[in-house]
């Protein structure tokens, strides 16, 4: 997720043509029409549930006192925020719909952070949550002055209603971060009930901190798959500084045994101290995987990856995969000394070992991707299959569909600041979360 001013947003909007499917009109619905949100950034289901989804609210600015006046014309930056929240929204079969809030991050060893692409990021319920009691969540904080991106477990209090301790929190992973951009932060459990976390490079611009090409320096640009349950047979993760670790040295979870990785000893040509590599990676050379997901029917895991000034790009993640960040952006070679994007489009890249995008698009449509879901509904036919996502910037919705191994994109609707999507479990609906506030839902017009 990229922020720009209003003005550049609104500008941007203008651009370009609307498009929309042959066979049918497509729009935007209120989802919850009574019920707001503040800064929606993820939308979660509930394991099992045709009637209840949550939304996670990204975290507010405590309010700045009185005595602080606007500095030539302009408020004063937030120093401190309210923890990130989840709201629980029920009663998605009958239409009688119940907004409560059932967490809210309260961190005892830092500073919950919210400023800019910090903040409460991603949340996700165990899949077997009637017995293990556990949801998990993707949170930034500052320990000391300094900013971590943080993966904690947390007990669920009451299943009955449905409310999770604050105080119960067990962080697994918590990773320092050199900048406060491209978090990554969405967390989802994959078809193989395993627990799948996505991270950017450490932020700044042009892989500014050389973390994208490498597995052995930390939790950085890439998609990590571990199991949070401990499975036997399945090892320990390496040691590291943000692997969090009990009295007895041992991490709060495990790495599963068929992750790509496990047993690597070189990775873009280098060689790699076994010891020291990231045996949590699953797909690897992204900037900032900002939303991915699984396809509910083949299991397929979609990604819509930030580009830095030239091209946006969707990528389908496999085990092993290496999507060239910072070699490529798009399918384009990436020239670090030209990070600016002011000179002409670069070449497109050589056939490699890296793995292509399935769709890339260029600042005529957008400047910042937000990775969408695929739509497995039944209300609108000629979306079936199709991959939804936006961009957050244009606020363009667009629905990507393969047609003879060819991928091609259609713009089917517009909004403003899209953060994530989801899906009504009521209906297979998409859900689109908006930073204004607002969960809609794509219809038939």
């Amino acid at each position: 997720m990229r922020s720009r001013p209003l003005l550049a947003l609104l500008f941007s909007l203008t651009l370009g043509t609307s498009a929309v499917l042959a066979q049918e009109a497509i729009g935007l619905d209120q989802a919850f029409p009574e019920l707001s949100f503040s800064l929606p950034v993820a939308i979660s289901p509930m394991p099992g549930s045709k009637d209840v989804v949550f939304v996670v609210e990204k975290g507010d600015a405590v309010p700045s006192p009185a005595t602080e006046k606007p500095v030539d014309g302009k408020k004063p930056k937030a120093t401190a925020y309210f923890g990130g929240k989840v709201q629980m929204v029920t009663g998605l079969s009958s239409g009688k719909l119940t907004k409560t809030q059932v967490f809210q991050l309260n961190p005892k060893d830092g500073k919950f952070e919210a400023g800019g692409e910090c903040g409460f990021l991603g949340f996700a319920v165990h899949p077997r949550v009637d017995k293990t009691k556990q949801v998990f969540a993707y949170y930034s904080l500052k320990i000391e002055g300094k900013l971590y991106q943080r993966v904690s477990r947390f007990t669920v209090s009451s299943l009955r209603p449905f409310a999770v301790d604050a105080d119960s929190e067990q962080p697994l992973i918590t990773q320092l971060d050199p900048a406060g951009n491209h978090n990554g932060g969405d967390l989802h459990f994959g078809p193989d009930g395993y627990l799948y976390i996505s991270c950017g490079d450490g932020g700044a611009g042009g892989d500014a901190f050389d973390n994208a090409g490498y597995i052995n320096k930390g939790f950085h640009a890439a998609v990590f798959r571990i199991d949070v349950d401990k499975k036997a047979g399945n090892p320990a993760p390496n040691p590291h500084p943000s692997v969090i670790a009990d009295a007895k040295g041992q991490a709060f979870y495990s790495v599963p045994a068929d992750n790509p990785f496990l047993k690597a000893t070189s990775h873009r040509g280098r060689p790699l101290d076994a010891g020291t590599v990231r045996t949590e990676t699953w797909a690897t050379g992204l900037r900032n995987p900002w939303r991915f997901s699984f396809d509910p029917k083949t299991g397929a895991c979609f990604a819509g990856d930030v580009g830095q000034n030239l091209f946006e790009e969707i990528d389908i993640l496999v085990a092993g995969g290496d999507y060239g960040w910072h070699d490529v952006e798009g399918y384009h070679v990436f020239n670090q000394k030209d990070a600016s994007g002011k000179k002409a489009a670069p070449a497109l890249a050589a056939a490699s070992d890296f793995k292509a995008p399935i769709h890339e698009y260029d600042r005529k449509l957008g400047n910042s991707v937000t990775g969408g879901v695929v739509y497995r509904g039944e209300r609108i036919p000629s979306l079936v299959g199709a991959y939804i996502f936006a961009d957050f910037a244009s606020g363009r919705i667009f629905a990507l569909q393969e047609n003879g191994g060819k991928w091609e994109s259609q713009q089917v609707a517009k909004d403003f600041s899209i953060a994530a999507f989801g899906y009504d479990p009521s209906n297979g609906d998409v859900l689109v979360a908006s930073l204004s506030g607002q969960i809609k839902r794509i219809v038939k017009k």
